[in-house]
């Protein structure tokens, strides 16, 4: 039995996933107390909860203290099986958490897997469906991870109600992420979309960033989307491609009296305090990926432009379940590398 300090570091939901996701791979039970300690709910939300169910689900595992609210939950998987799965968040809670959680159980099973997701999917404090398609897929297909998203639905706190599909294919030709410099810029491309409000929002958005951008990247194109959903809500996601293949994606939501403008700005802001670096991934990625890149042989190694405290605290929970070598050069909210020595499964 692993047992896990929901407290540790960062202290938040992701603690939780992460063992989830290992204790799945590694078929070793886990027990996770002082869940979320950190937060100012503490304890299983929604969204956490259904991450909980649904690797139950998949793995038909023993499971206790499955409940909301909960600060301790015990598991006990079984191997993961591929199948048909539907998994509902009642509230705007980030449904892209909940997927990533299962992505690489279901990944290293034979047989394709169909997913039905229901929850937030443009929400704050959480990859944005978005983000996923644009950045996060692209980057784990490039490790060898196969899948397909469709997003329905749009989800925007606090109506929620956002519906995605997703396909999760076998794992095959896994190999190591290996980036030492990212090269020149060549485009900056970007998203701005609008759910039930007029789409010169959007528009607005869109034009703003377009315009602080332009004197660094000329060859910078936005979309402009209406996408479908149940409440309002906007949205602006921009990615810059550099030369060598790599790619950084930052994003911002709308809210009530919050001027289009000023969306724009924040994932403005993001991203040239990205390009001001010489980071590979950005920040959100160098989390993201080190957990995938634990479970490939070989020594993957990449700069970021800060090192989180999520991060590190990812790292702590992964090393309880695998002889994993991880290191990290750099301090904590400052640019730095990763370098993961990853194991056989």
């Amino acid at each position: 039995m692993i047992k896990i300090n929901g407290a540790y570091g960062e202290g938040g939901g992701q603690v939780l996933r992460s063992s989830l996701t290992l204790s799945t791979l590694t078929r070793k039970p886990v027990i996770v107390r002082n869940i979320r300690a950190n937060r100012i709910k503490p304890g299983l939300r929604p969204q956490h909860l259904a991450a909980v169910n649904a690797i139950a689900k998949i793995t038909r595992a023993q499971v206790e203290g499955n409940e909301l609210n909960s600060d301790v939950v015990q598991i006990a998987p079984n191997k993961a099986t591929a199948g048909n799965y539907s998994f509902d968040i009642p509230t705007a809670g980030a449904l892209s958490l909940v997927l990533q959680t299962i992505f690489l159980p279901l990944s290293y099973v034979s047989g394709k897997s169909r997913v039905t997701l229901t929850g937030g999917t443009h929400v704050p404090w959480s990859p944005i469906w978005h983000y996923l398609q644009a950045c996060w897929l692209p980057m784990m297909t490039s490790l060898g991870f196969h899948g397909d998203i469709q997003l329905e639905n749009a989800g925007f706190y606090p109506r929620g109600g956002g519906k995605s599909r997703a396909v999760i294919m076998p794992a095959e030709s896994l190999k190591p992420f290996v980036c030492l410099e990212r090269g020149d810029l060549l485009r900056i491309e970007g998203w701005s979309g609008a759910s039930n409000l007029d789409l010169s929002i959007a528009k607005r958005q869109k034009h703003q960033a377009l315009r602080r951008l332009y004197d660094i990247c000329r060859n910078s194109k936005i979309k402009t989307v209406q996408v479908p959903s149940d409440g309002k809500g906007t949205f602006i996601l921009l990615k810059a491609v550099f030369s060598n293949g790599s790619f950084a994606c930052y994003s911002a939501l709308g809210a009530p009296g919050k001027r289009a403008e000023k969306v724009a700005d924040e994932a403005v802001d993001q991203l040239l305090s990205f390009l001001g670096t010489a980071g590979c991934v950005d920040h959100y990625m160098a989390d993201q990926i080190i957990l995938p890149l634990s479970v490939i042989p070989g020594k993957s190694i990449y700069p970021t432009n800060r090192i989180s405290q999520h991060l590190i605290t990812n790292v702590h929970v992964i090393q309880k379940f695998l002889p994993v070598k991880i290191n990290i050069t750099g301090s904590l909210n400052e640019p730095g590398t990763v370098e993961v020595e990853g194991v056989s499964l």
